[in-house]
Parts: structure tokens; C-alpha cells; sequence
């Protein structure tokens, strides 16, 4: 008699529009996403417990990003509830993330070029300031340049390759942007950890190991949502004519790509 009733309501659906099921994961993200932020507040601090409750809701937002992005993949897919009103409105929401993540890199520029286009006394009025060895741009940084700019070359390859129906191509340009990925991730935990210069060492160090920082994590976030895309991809999750998750993901790929490049001018070519 529930399935009856199911099947009526969507056969008398008289929109393009997914009116979503109940479902548990906004108030798991919200209880988890505050565990995770006051846990880690309260560690910092050396409260007992914060620890404790900073991994709880560490692996809370885990199981809530698995179970949320499952569901959406299940309503995609198996379901067909991402019509093109669908896909247009998410296509939107994930433009408007991407801009809100530009503007959190446009603080960490702001307060570099800030500092070192006026440098204070307190740092010599020169910039970079001097005592510190900074690190070479042409050495690391511009092999890290090679490798994210070859990497959007493939991952273009492969949505183009996904668009004509070439579902091997496309798996293999995959391949390679993951790959490129994973050396990137490599050469800069080298950089780090080879680097003279820390985070503690004034302006300098807290404004280039945010903004690299920053950048680094959100490569490693764009590398496991291309994996995942290479999953679904091989699983015949995907098509010519309905591939969003991948879409989102290149797009997401190409935001970190054009970010680097800002990074390496900016402050490993022109800070240095």
C-alpha cells in the first residue's frame, strides 16, 4: 500500500522539480559540524574531554557526508530525480560554492599583499623580511605549476572524452589528474617539511603557509572527488548526457588550478 501510494504521488507530480524525502543528514551535519568545533576549541584550551568530543564529531561529519552524498547518488542515478530544472539549480549551487571559495583565498591575498606592499618597521620595512630563506620559486613550486596545469589539461581530456561517450578515455584522463595530484600533494609535504621556514616566523610565514596551506587541502579535497567520480564513472554511473558529479568535480579541479597559479606569482615568484 506505500509503494501504491509512492508510485501515485510521483506519477501525479505535475513539476520538473525533486521535492526531497525526509532525511536525518542536515541535523547530523549541524550536531556534528558543532562537536567538531567545539571539541577542537575546547582541546586547544587543554580541556578533559575535547579530544574525545573533536573526534566524535570528526568522524560524525564522515558518516554524515558519506550517507548524505550516497542518497543524492541514489536519487541521481537509480531514481531519476535530477531533471534538467534539477540539474540547472545545482549547477548554480555548486558556481556560487566555488565563488565563496574564492573569497576565502581573496582574505589570505588581501593579507599578504597588504603586508608586503607596506611592510612595517617591526619586520624591517622590507619585504621579504630579511633573517628568513625563503623558499626558491623555481625549484618545487614551478614543477608543482607543470604538474596542476597538466593535470587540468587531463581532466579537460577527460570530460570531453565522457561528452563524446568514451568511457576508457575518459577513465584514463582521470587516471592522470590523480596521479598529478598525488606527486603535487607529495612535493609539498616535501617543501614543508624541508623548508627553513615556519609558520611562527612572522607575517611571512603565517601568510604563505595559510594560503599554501589552504590550497594543499583543498587539493586533496578535489583529488577524493575525483576518485569518487572515477568510481562512479567505472560503475556506469555516468553518460554523455548526464554527468553533473563529474562536472562539479572538473570544475572544482579548474578552481584550484587558477588559484595555484595566483599562489605561485604572487607570493613563490613576485614575494620573493
Amino acid at each position: 500500500m506505500i509503494q501504491k501510494n509512492i508510485d501515485i504521488k510521483k506519477n501525479s507530480q505535475r513539476h520538473p522539480f525533486h521535492l526531497v524525502d525526509p532525511s536525518p543528514w542536515p541535523f547530523m551535519a549541524g550536531f556534528s559540524g558543532f562537536g567538531l568545533t567545539l571539541g577542537g576549541v575546547l582541546y586547544m584550551h587543554s580541556f578533559s574531554g575535547g579530544w574525545f568530543l573533536f573526534m566524535l564529531g570528526f568522524f560524525g561529519v564522515i558518516l554524515t557526508m558519506y550517507g548524505w552524498w550516497r542518497d543524492i547518488i541514489r536519487e541521481a542515478t537509480f531514481e531519476g530525480q535530477h531533471t534538467r530544472e534539477v540539474q540547472k539549480g545545482i549547477r548554480i549551487g555548486v558556481i556560487l560554492f566555488i565563488v565563496s571559495e574564492v573569497m576565502f583565498f581573496v582574505a589570505f591575498f588581501w593579507g599578504f599583499f597588504h603586508s608586503s606592499l607596506n611592510p612595517s618597521p617591526a619586520i624591517g620595512g622590507v619585504w621579504p623580511p630579511q633573517g628568513l630563506d625563503i623558499v626558491n620559486p623555481w625549484g618545487i613550486p614551478l614543477l608543482n605549476t607543470v604538474l596542476l596545469l597538466s593535470s587540468g589539461a587531463a581532466v579537460t581530456w577527460a570530460h570531453h572524452s565522457i561528452m563524446a561517450g568514451k568511457k576508457s578515455v575518459a577513465l584514463e584522463g582521470l587516471s592522470i589528474t590523480i596521479f598529478f595530484a598525488a606527486i603535487f600533494t607529495v612535493l609539498q609535504f616535501y617543501e614543508y617539511v624541508t623548508s627553513s621556514v615556519g609558520i611562527s616566523d612572522g607575517i611571512y610565514g603565517s601568510t604563505f603557509y595559510m594560503t599554501t596551506g589552504f590550497h594543499g587541502l583543498h587539493v586533496l579535497i578535489g583529488s577524493i572527488f575525483l576518485i569518487v567520480c572515477q568510481i562512479r564513472l567505472f560503475l556506469n554511473h555516468f553518460s554523455s548526457s548526464h554527468h553533473l558529479g563529474l562536472e562539479a568535480a572538473i570544475w572544482y579541479w579548474h578552481f584550484v588550478d587558477v588559484v595555484w597559479l595566483f599562489v605561485f606569482v604572487s607570493i613563490y615568484w613576485w614575494g620573493s
